[in-house]
Formats: C-alpha cells, sequence, structure tokens
C-alpha cells in the first residue's frame, strides 16, 4: 500500500509544479504516482508507508557506500556544530581540493561549486575564455546540466547548430552548439572540418548515463583526445556520474585519457548538493581573481559538503570498494541477463563497473538512436513489477542504474528473483 504517499503527492501537485523538484520524479516516463520516501539505509529506501525497496537509485549516484553512511553522518555533525556556512575560505576546502588533485590524473587545480549543472557550465565557459573560441561540441544522449546553452537536440544533420530543447531558452544561446551523435567518428571529423578554428572544446561523458548507459567504443575516448589536441581544443570530460565510481580517478584514470578540463559533483558532496571542475594549471589560472573568465558561488566549498565529500574520498581509498563493487555488479548483470534468457525477451545489458542499463531491445546501443529503439512500454511494465517486488529501479529506460558497495548477497539474490517473476509477466 502506498495510501500516505499518494496523500502526499496529491497534497504536493497543489504547491510544486509537477509535484516534484527534478522531472524523472514524477513517474511520467513510467506511469503512476511517485513514492514518498523519509528513510534510508545502506542499500535500501524505506516510504511513508512503511514499504522497504532495494535502491539501485541511490540519489542517482552519490551513495556509493549506501545510504546514511556512519562515518559521513558523522563527519556532517561534526561540521555542522562548527557552523553550517561561512563564505569565508574553510580548512575543509583546502583538504577537499588536495584530495582530489591527487587521485584524478589530469587535475592540477580545481575549483569548487555547487551542483554538476554549474560546473559543466563552468568549464565551458573557462574553455572558452582560454582558447578564445565559441562553439563548443556535445553529443545526444549526454547530460551536462540544465544550463541554457546545453539544453540542445541535434538538428537535421550532424553538422546542424542545435535547436533549444526547452521552452525559456532564446535560439541565439545555442547557436555555438554543435550536437553530435555519441561514437560516431566521421560526424566529428566533418564538425571540425567545416568549422576551422572555431571549436573551443569537446564536452562528453566519457560513459553517457543520461540515456541509460552505453560504453564508448574501443578507441573512441583516444580519438577525441588526438582531435582536440589536433586542433587545439579543450577536451572536457563530464564526470559528475563516473567521477570516483568508475575508479578512484574516474573514468579518465580507467580508460587512461587525459582530458583537459573535468566536471566532477554527486560522490564528492558524499550525498550533500556539490559541484566542481578542474584540470591544468595553466587553463584554471584563468578564472578570477586570477584571470579574465568569472565565475563565483556563495555556498562554495561549503563545509558541510566538503567534509562529507573528503569522508566519502577517504572511505574509497581506504577500502577494497571498487573490487567489491565490480563483483556486486557482475553478480547483477549474470542474474539478469539469465533472467532475460529464460523468458526469452530481447535485452541489450550494458554495465561498467557498479553503473548498469538494461534496454528492451534486439540491437546493440551505441548511442541514443539505438536507445531510442528501446520498447519504453515494455519497461515500464518491468519496472512496476519489480516495484511490487521490493526492487527500485530508475522510473525510465533512459537513467543509469547505481549499485553500492552495501548491496549485499541477499540484495542481489531478491533483486534477481524478482527480476524472473518480473520477465514471466512479460513474456
Amino acid at each position: 500500500m502506498t495510501t500516505k504517499s499518494q496523500e502526499l503527492f496529491a497534497e504536493a501537485l497543489k504547491y510544486i509544479p509537477g509535484g516534484v523538484n527534478s522531472p524523472v520524479r514524477a513517474f511520467r516516463a513510467v506511469g503512476g504516482q511517485p513514492f514518498f520516501v523519509n528513510r534510508a539505509s545502506g542499500a535500501h529506501v524505506y516510504d511513508v508507508d512503511g514499504n522497504d525497496y532495494v535502491d539501485y537509485v541511490g540519489t542517482w549516484g552519490p551513495a556509493i557506500m549506501g545510504h546514511a553512511n556512519p562515518k559521513i553522518i558523522q563527519a556532517v555533525k561534526d561540521a555542522a556544530e562548527q557552523g553550517t556556512s561561512f563564505g569565508i575560505p574553510n580548512p575543509l576546502e583546502v583538504k577537499m581540493a588536495k584530495l582530489i588533485c591527487s587521485v584524478v590524473p589530469s587535475v592540477q587545480k580545481v575549483r569548487m561549486c555547487n551542483s554538476g549543472t554549474e560546473a559543466c557550465m563552468s568549464a565551458i565557459r573557462l574553455a572558452r575564455g582560454f582558447t578564445k573560441r565559441d562553439k563548443i561540441i556535445k553529443f545526444d544522449g549526454c547530460y551536462h546540466g540544465h544550463a541554457d546553452s546545453l539544453l540542445v537536440k541535434a538538428g537535421s544533420g550532424a553538422l546542424t547548430f542545435g535547436n533549444p530543447d526547452s521552452a525559456g531558452v532564446p535560439a541565439s544561446f545555442t547557436q555555438h552548439t554543435i550536437v553530435l551523435p555519441f561514437n560516431d567518428v566521421d560526424a566529428l571529423l566533418a564538425a571540425f572540418a567545416a568549422n576551422p578554428g572555431q571549436i573551443a572544446g569537446i564536452i562528453v561523458e566519457p560513459v553517457p548515463g543520461n540515456a541509460g548507459l552505453y560504453l564508448p567504443k574501443p578507441g573512441y575516448l583516444e580519438f577525441l583526445r588526438e582531435i582536440t589536441m589536433t586542433n587545439g581544443a579543450m577536451l572536457i570530460f563530464d564526470e559528475v556520474m563516473t567521477g570516483f565510481r568508475l575508479a578512484l580517478g574516474g573514468a579518465q584514470e580507467r580508460y587512461g585519457i587525459k582530458p583537459d578540463l573535468s566536471c566532477f559533483g554527486k560522490i564528492i558532496g558524499g550525498g550533500l548538493p556539490v559541484g566542481a571542475f578542474g584540470g591544468r594549471s595553466e587553463i584554471m589560472d584563468c578564472l578570477a581573481p586570477l584571470g579574465p573568465v568569472y565565475q563565483a558561488g556563495t555556498l562554495s566549498g561549503n563545509p558541510l559538503a566538503m567534509a562529507a565529500g573528503i569522508t566519502a574520498i577517504e572511505e574509497l581509498s581506504a577500502s577494497n570498494a571498487y573490487a567489491k563493487l565490480e563483483a556486486n555488479g557482475a553478480a547483477l548483470e549474470a542474474g539478469l541477463r539469465d533472467t532475460a534468457r529464460f523468458a526469452k525477451i530481447p535485452v541489450q545489458f550494458n554495465r561498467i563497473g557498479s553503473m548498469f542499463c538494461g534496454y528492451f531491445t534486439e540491437s546493440p546501443v551505441h548511442n541514443l538512436a539505438d536507445a531510442m529503439k528501446s520498447d519504453r512500454a515494455r519497461f515500464a511494465k518491468y519496472f512496476h513489477a519489480m516495484l511490487a517486488e521490493g526492487v527500485y529501479f530508475a522510473p525510465s529506460q533512459f537513467e543509469a542504474g547505481f549499485i553500492s558497495t552495501a548491496h549485499s548477497p541477499s540484495d542481489i539474490e531478491k533483486t534477481i528473483r524478482a527480476a524472473a517473476k518480473a520477465m514471466k509477466s512479460l513474456a
């Protein structure tokens, strides 16, 4: 039963647009109404009606060590006792900066901010300021926050400048954004040939996690590094999701690629709002107060987020977290693949480390066009069947799932049993 959640949602609709503070939470992609959570612990969330769910959303990524991790909670409590915000430099900012620079291969200096959106927006401004060029390349299916110039969909061809993908965004704001298909080398070559000396940089999720999850083809990230260097453009890795998750040093450590700039969020806040962007010193020193590129934020580097994030990174550094995440991911993948095979339902299961997505389609998924071929109606039925069994996946076919170190063998087993039952109902 979700009676209390239904009552809360009805009340929320009166005062909050759509009843939610972020669109995907509204369940519009899967139908039905969202449940409301008032407690979380480990790999589980508990709704206001007392229902217990094994959680694979994990606050959309930050809960890599599970919800309400005792050490992170204590760090936040200790920091809060000294003051929740200063608007003045504090020692935890320095410690966080040193930590990020010590574990992320490409980062020599870093600037804290308050969200992944802000990090990506600022990194693009910095790339434009450093190169003195205007045009930015992004990819279909890669989401870099809701800054105006990034809310863009592709036009009629690979070289078409993007049109706004949201009301309220003037076309002039996106005229310098070029949108290309991910994993397409020829499209990139054509874009640079058509815009010589005009492209400031490429921003990319090295492993796109905002259209489900699909992986870069072998050599593709290396190609991005090569073509940007050849053309004097910046390579920006949006590691808001992948940073500190696919490895301590993120996707760039896992793939051995050094971008010029990197964007972070989620895990570095330990569950609190946070963002950061960093890169080579010569680029970062173009930021105010040293250089002409302006960026600021009242709550940037606030002590609560810094304390939580420092604790999260230190715990990941000191434990066998990544081996456990890989083991949990492999066990879940094997089980979910088996349930689809036994039910004779076509599913493409993409996974890297502790991130995953299953698409209801017969064709491999390498980019957004491939992902769009998936059976979203079938996914909606699957989602609700899993939810009824006490397993919570993201309420959209086009979102990645996240595994934590807190997921136990029994959690994985329960998920696989639930999936077997759900698949049978779809056959």
